[in-house]
């Protein structure tokens, strides 16, 4: 009888040992977000948060890819003062320019004619 007691009681610590190992991981996910958000707002201004927040709704990567970027920048002291919407605008052009170099050019197809000189029909 006190082994299936103690083997229940071991098997409910366990769980919630589980659900708040899971509430903890959650909670980190939550403040690190928090603690990203409240850095994006001293280093952006307003107009450059709500760019962000546009880019963010089309393309989440893009946007994650320039927090990223920006908070590496603040972290090395690249940024002097507040990043305003034009200095957001020529750091995506950056960002976009290198992204192209880096990627594989798209082939293209090029069309080579023939000139009249190599025309055989004119032979008979």
């Amino acid at each position: 009888m006190e082994d299936q007691e103690l083997a229940a009681i071991r098997a409910a610590r366990k769980q919630q040992g589980g659900s708040q190992g899971g509430e903890d991981e959650s909670g980190k996910q939550a403040a690190e977000e928090q603690m990203r958000r409240d850095l994006l707002a001293t280093i952006l201004d307003s107009a450059a948060r709500e760019r962000l927040a546009r880019i963010a709704l089309v393309s989440s990567d893009r946007a994650r890819q320039v927090e990223g970027l920006l908070m590496r920048m603040a972290q090395t002291g690249q940024l002097r003062g507040r990043v305003s919407e034009e200095q957001l605008i020529e750091l995506l052009d950056q960002l976009d320019g290198a992204q192209s170099k880096a990627a594989p050019s798209k082939g293209s197809i090029v069309f080579q004619r023939r000139k009249d000189a190599f025309d055989d029909d004119d032979d008979w």
